[in-house]
């Protein structure tokens, strides 16, 4: 009895326990992730935007039921991500998720995700040896205040906590922009009423709807706004006067010859102006309104911009003058690679040279600011410069320019082509129909400021064994081609020291100029220099006579004509000035050589100026920077790595991770750069330390090994047991035995 009412003792007495532990264990824990990038916690950055939030967030979850992999399981990591958030959230932060039985309504209405912008997208799957179909919710909509922010389609966990934490962050500063405004953000359409006759030959028959149509989208946006948008309409064909003041704007101009329509009807020559222009504070953002495509066998058609299209530019240019992200500058002089192109939208053709990704993908969490510095100089209170493939000579004064900006404790990333290709002349085409491009060695003047920093790009490019190799179609021969000039950078060549580099493995470059280190410069200016990327130490230089036809490119022999070069350079501490031991460079020529003012200036000798005074013989001695600040100087000898060809328009793949991860980089938010490019990634083997035997071995192991590895594991702990059991039994026979014998 006793016996009995103590085994219920010890059952409460634990029963108990355990209830505290779970008691104590909701409000006192620890996570532990041993993912190497920490895949399964969110990062101090989000806890620190969650934790903090001043109003309502509520993210509701849209996903269809019973999804096929590997969709199934973004469902539960997006789940377990939104959980960890709630852990550290405060009050204000909820999610709820939405099963979705259904995607059809039977009254044809919208169904509570697309009332929010998440529609189905079609996925597909294999069952029972068939491939089937499936449309299915994926999406996600964050409200916080009046702001909406939506995730439209979720198919991947890649980049996850990124979106929902950098939206998030969006949003609070654009409710706390918009609340210290005092005057309302102008949307002004700008339509001449002349478009009205030619419209139908342009297929624009809808065009006139505009005004009506954008008034009621900026009404809408607005009331989401805190009602601080005023839409306006501009006909500059009613106003002659306001075309002249409209000309500050980069908008759409069309004119046309007497048309003549099927009916004999004609239409006199005209012109006409068309766009949109979100203004406030003095400052623009334009838009178009007309979108061109150029087709070939039929012609340049038009198209206008739809409406939803509408209301994303409108939120664009809202947030842009907000500028509720952090601003960065951009040179667009000087022959760079053009990113503020007014016709961008004009043009839908495929252009290799065109950098629409990166700027669409920069201008998610930074504010691209261009950057003139013959007309307005670094004025812009940014602290980060991108100078792009230029091509055309800086002159001394612009150079100083750029040179101060660093001086200031700023930061400088310089994408410096080697080379600039020339094209054979249009005249000459026939007789040089199977040449290929000339590079001319390049000289900006931006090669002797790098080099008196520490670095110096060389006229060459690499080429490299480990490149990127294409498939050959089986009807021209099969096997691969292999482009020399595009190193494939492997995780061996990538410095992981530096925070917004620990997670790319792979990378891809494309025409890229060897870099050199000046070890004396560096040691002198206590600089600290990190070889952020370098190709494999199969690689040599193509320099003199460039010929990048694949056909024609041959790995040398001799193996001492191998070796690793480094690509791209981060230098960061106090430089010391180019300027510092010369004369400060003089503005060549006036910014408005019209004006009144540089008219009479001319007129007049120097020293007749100013009551007689020679200004030439004073001194500015305390004007110029000679040591800086503590800045930062990203340089690569490659223009190619921020074109459309290498960078995603999703930002998924490892080379838009490094650019945008860079741009974090030089603004000092790490944290950020962190958590973009936090993902799940299979662990490789360093390729050029691993045998092919080594890594046939590891593949053997890795399948075969584990499982076998379990079975012996089995076997053993039976044969323990069972050594175990006959023990007992030998123990048991000999005590029984001897009783006996007593």
């Amino acid at each position: 009895m006793k016996a009995n009412q103590s085994k219920y003792i010890r059952f409460v007495l634990y029963l108990l326990i355990v209830v505290l532990i779970n008691a104590v264990g909701m409000n006192i824990f620890f996570r532990l992730d041993l993912t190497a990038s920490g895949l399964y916690s969110i990062s101090p950055i989000s806890r620190e935007v969650v934790s903090t939030l001043s109003e309502p967030l509520t993210i509701h979850v849209f996903f269809s039921d019973n999804l096929p992999a590997p969709h199934n399981n973004t469902r539960r990591y997006l789940e377990d991500l939104l959980k960890e958030y709630a852990v550290y959230g405060n009050r204000f932060f909820n999610y709820r998720f939405h099963d979705i039985q259904s995607t059809d309504r039977p009254d044809g209405g919208l169904t509570a995700p697309e009332s929010y912008g998440i529609y189905p997208v079609q996925l597909q799957y294999l069952k029972n040896d068939e491939i089937k179909l499936l449309k299915a919710y994926m999406g996600v909509v964050l409200i916080h205040g009046d702001m909406i922010e939506q995730i439209p389609q979720i198919t991947s966990t890649r980049g996850l906590e990124y979106k929902i934490t950098t939206s998030i962050q969006k949003m609070h500063n654009k409710i706390g922009a918009l609340l210290r405004l005092e005057e309302p953000i102008q949307v002004k359409l700008v339509l001449s009423s002349s478009l009205q006759a030619v419209a139908p030959f342009m297929k624009l028959n809808q065009l006139m709807d505009l005004p009506r149509e954008l008034e009621a989208i900026t009404r809408k946006i607005s009331s989401r706004h805190y009602d601080k948008l005023e839409f306006s309409y501009i006909d500059p064909t009613q106003d002659p006067e306001i075309r002249e003041s409209l000309k500050k704007y980069r908008l759409l101009e069309l004119s046309w010859p007497e048309l003549q329509d099927a009916y004999g009807k004609k239409i006199p020559a005209g012109d006409g102006v068309a766009g949109l222009v979100i203004e406030h504070g003095g400052e623009a953002r334009e838009f178009q309104l007309i979108e061109a495509m150029n087709i070939p066998l039929i012609g340049t058609q038009y198209r206008q911009v739809a409406a939803e299209q509408l209301e994303k530019l409108i939120e664009e240019g809202t947030e842009s003058l907000l500028q509720i992200n952090t601003d960065i500058g951009y040179l667009e002089d000087n022959g760079t690679l053009n990113l503020f192109n007014p016709m961008a939208s004009m043009q839908r053709s495929e252009d290799p040279d065109t950098i629409n990704n990166f700027n669409n993908l920069a201008r998610e969490i930074y504010t691209l600011k261009a950057v003139n510095l013959e007309k307005d100089g670094l004025t812009g209170g940014f602290d980060t410069l991108i100078i792009a493939g230029p091509k055309e000579e800086f002159s001394d004064y612009e150079l100083f320019q750029i040179d101060q900006f660093l001086m200031q404790g700023k930061n400088l990333a310089v994408f410096l082509d080697p080379f600039k290709e020339v094209m054979p002349q249009q005249n000459n085409a026939y007789m040089n129909r199977n040449q290929g491009p000339v590079y001319l060695p390049l000289n900006t003047g931006l090669e002797k400021l790098l080099s008196h920093y520490g670095v110096t790009v060389r006229k060459a490019y690499v080429m490299d064994e480990k490149c990127l190799r294409q498939p050959v179609d089986e009807q021209y021969g099969g096997g691969e081609q292999v482009f020399y000039f595009a190193p494939e950078i492997q995780q061996e060549y990538i410095d992981h020291t530096l925070p917004f580099m620990r997670n790319l493995n792979r990378l891809i470059l494309l025409r890229a100029a060897p870099l050199e280190l000046d070890e004396t410069r560096i040691k002198a200016d206590n600089l600290k220099a990190v070889t952020l990327i370098s190709s494999s130490p199969q690689a040599w230089e193509m320099a003199g006579q460039v010929n990048l036809n694949p056909f024609m490119i041959r790995k040398p022999q001799d193996p001492a004509q191998l070796r690793q070069y480094p690509l791209a350079m981060m230098l960061e501490g106090e430089f010391s000035s180019y300027f510092a031991d010369k004369p400060i460079p003089e503005k060549t020529g006036p910014a408005n050589p019209d004006s009144e003012n540089d008219r009479d200036a001319k007129s007049q000798p120097a020293q007749d100026i100013d009551d007689g005074i020679d200004i030439s013989k004073l001194e500015d001695k305390g004007s110029v920077l000679t040591r800086g600040r503590p800045g930062r100087l990203f340089v690569i000898g490659t223009a190619d790595v921020l074109r459309d060809n290498m960078i995603d328009a999703g930002g998924q793949g490892q080379n838009a991770v490094f650019i945008l991860n860079l741009l974090d980089h030089l603004n000092r938010r790490d944290g950020i750069a962190l958590m973009r490019s936090k993902q799940q990634t299979v662990a490789l083997l360093k390729s050029s330390r691993t045998t092919e035997g080594a890594k046939s071995f590891a593949k053997v192991i890795s399948i075969a090994g584990l499982p076998l590895l379990v079975v012996l594991s089995g076997l053993a702990v039976w044969w323990k047991r069972n050594q175990r059991r006959r023990r007992i039994r030998a123990r048991f026979l000999a005590s029984a035995a001897g009783g006996g014998e007593k």
